[in-house]
């Protein structure tokens, strides 16, 4: 019986405190237990019949009724020569996400293992959260409540291995991983060849963070066999004390067919702006566009594909430091009817949103 990379990777980490036991016994005491849970209620004013969100939509995506979007706990290894995380997690965001994978694998939100070769290199295997994009999984890492169309339609997670540098003034970070594909834990049946991508990142000063991020593969199997070509840029800008600014732009291209010189393409600008009132309250302004005619992402069997606008206002209040309350108005306009409502389908979509989050 062939044995996954993935169980491989879960193998070594359910053992890594006996070898960090093993090695240095003072390693041990640096673990850590965390906790997250975000509710939400999401209201679609086109009332769809199935109570969910259109196909695009992987997180957030069950209306008009109470939610769990994510919840997980988390222990985290943290040492001088190790590190390692491993997180169980449930939610509409795990349903939506994972859906693809083994019913054993569904819950593994982290589960990864790092060693340190030098003072400025990481060797990092298992899932690990994306290299690509500014939006996590975890709902209060980001500026707005619900996740932007580009952050939904790549991945959030990710399995392989990573080498990481990080300069000795912290200003560049680089990496390059092989990864099991396109957000997947196993590789799709009958792939044989994993996929690579990269990242850099480079941060002048406090207030600027610049990211490239790229993912070089073919997520479908051999005989299928279509290579995927994407970069993810992004600029996070921190004007004031007050005002901040994300700009983003993601492009991406496949082959229309195996062995075909002809790629079918789609990309998404975003901007997003925030304006802190003070320690508890936070205004948000997102606009953005994903464009992909061909369906390669986002199918809509519509004659235009995918051509879709949106914006966004949120406002976000902290009550204590475990507990935050955010709510969220949306608007989304699209080429084509591909928003179901109770008159069959409309080219426009509104939502309003409310979570609660609690974290420890």
């Amino acid at each position: 019986m062939k044995t996954s990379n993935s169980l491989i990777i879960l193998t070594l980490l359910c053992n890594l405190p006996v070898f960090a036991a093993e090695t240095d016994l003072s390693e041990a005491s640096n673990l850590t237990i965390s906790g997250y849970l975000e509710t939400y209620y999401l209201h679609d004013a086109n009332r769809p019949a199935d109570k969910l969100r259109p196909n695009f939509t992987y997180s957030h995506n069950v209306t008009d009724k109470p939610s769990i979007n994510l919840g997980f706990i988390k222990a985290n290894l943290n040492s001088e020569h190790v590190r390692a995380n491993l997180a169980l997690g449930s939610g509409t965001y795990m349903r939506a996400n994972y859906a693809l994978e083994p019913r054993d694998l569904q819950k593994i939100f982290e589960a990864n293992i790092g060693l340190k070769l030098t003072d400025n290199v990481w060797l990092d295997a298992g899932v690990m959260p994306s290299h690509i994009g500014f939006e996590s999984a975890i709902g209060l890492d980001n500026w707005t409540l619900t996740r932007s169309m580009l952050a939904d339609n790549s991945p959030y997670f990710e399995t392989g291995l990573r080498l990481s540098y990080t300069s000795d003034d912290g200003k560049w970070y680089a990496s390059g991983l092989v990864l099991n594909g396109w957000q997947r834990i196993q590789r799709p049946n009958g792939n044989t060849t994993p996929a690579i991508g990269h990242q850099l990142t480079y941060k002048p000063n406090a207030n600027i963070t610049l990211n490239s991020s790229s993912f070089i593969g073919n997520d479908k199997s051999d005989n299928d066999r279509r290579m995927r070509y994407f970069h993810n840029f992004y600029g996070q800008y921190q004007l004031n004390d007050q005002w901040g600014l994300i700009t983003g732009f993601d492009i991406g291209a496949e082959q229309a067919e195996r062995n075909s010189k002809r790629y079918n393409v789609w990309l998404t600008p975003i901007v997003i702006a925030k304006y802190t009132y003070s320690d508890k309250l936070s205004l948000a302004l997102r606009a953005e566009y994903y464009q992909d005619k061909d369906g390669v992402i986002v199918t809509t069997d519509t004659p235009n594909g995918f051509r879709t606008l949106s914006y966004s206002t949120n406002l976000d209040y902290k009550l204590t430091n475990h507990v935050a309350i955010r709510a969220e108005l949306r608007k989304f306009y699209s080429k084509d009817k591909i928003f179901e409502n109770n008159d069959g389908f409309s080219d426009e979509s509104l939502t309003a949103t409310t979570a609660v989050v609690f974290h420890f």
